[in-house]
C-alpha cells in the first residue's frame, strides 16, 4: 500500500510578524517524517521500497525547507526596506488617496510600524505607505480614460 506525499495533510498560510518558517518548520518536519514512516509501515514486504525513493523525498523536503528560508529572509528584508523609506519621508509633502477617492496631501510628522507595514502620520491622518501616490512637488497624473475612450491624461507628454 503506498501513501500519497500530500494524504491526511492540510496546510494553512500563516500571516502576522512571525514568519512561516519558525511556525511550520516542525510541523511540516513532524508530518514528512510520520509520512515516512507510515509508507514503511505498510509498504509490501515482499516487494519494499527503494532506500533511493526516501533519500530522494529527504531531499526534495530539505530543498523545499531552503527554498523557504530564502523567501522568510527576503520578505523580512522587503519590510526592513519599507520601514527605512518610510522614516526617509518625515519632513516631505505626500499625497494620497482617501477611501472616498479625493486626493489629499500633507506633511509627513512621523511613523508608526505595524504587522501590516508602516503607516505615515500626516496632518492627522494615518496613511499606509502603499498608499502614498506622490513624495515632494511630483504634478498630478490623473488616471487613464476609460476603455473605449481617446484622449492623453494630464500631466504625461503627447
Amino acid at each position: 500500500m503506498s501513501i500519497g506525499a500530500t494524504e491526511g495533510v492540510t496546510y494553512g498560510v500563516t500571516s502576522g510578524a512571525t514568519s512561516t518558517a519558525q511556525t511550520n518548520s516542525f510541523g511540516d518536519q513532524k508530518v514528512f517524517l510520520e509520512l515516512m514512516v507510515a509508507q514503511m509501515r505498510y509498504q509490501d514486504p515482499l516487494n519494499p521500497a527503494d532506500s533511493s525513493e526516501f533519500m530522494a523525498q529527504t531531499a526534495q523536503f530539505t530543498a523545499l525547507e531552503k527554498m523557504q528560508a530564502v523567501a522568510d529572509q527576503t520578505a523580512m528584508l522587503l519590510s526592513t526596506q519599507l520601514a527605512f523609506g518610510a522614516s526617509s519621508m518625515i519632513g516631505q509633502t505626500v499625497r494620497w488617496y482617501d477611501a472616498s477617492g479625493a486626493e489629499l496631501s500633507g506633511t509627513v510628522q512621523g511613523t508608526t510600524y505595524l504587522s501590516t507595514g508602516p503607516m505615515l502620520s500626516v496632518d492627522g491622518h494615518q496613511v499606509p505607505i502603499t498608499g502614498v501616490i506622490s513624495v515632494g512637488t511630483a504634478p498630478t497624473i490623473t488616471a487613464p480614460p476609460p476603455s473605449g475612450t481617446t484622449g492623453t491624461p494630464s500631466g504625461t507628454p503627447a
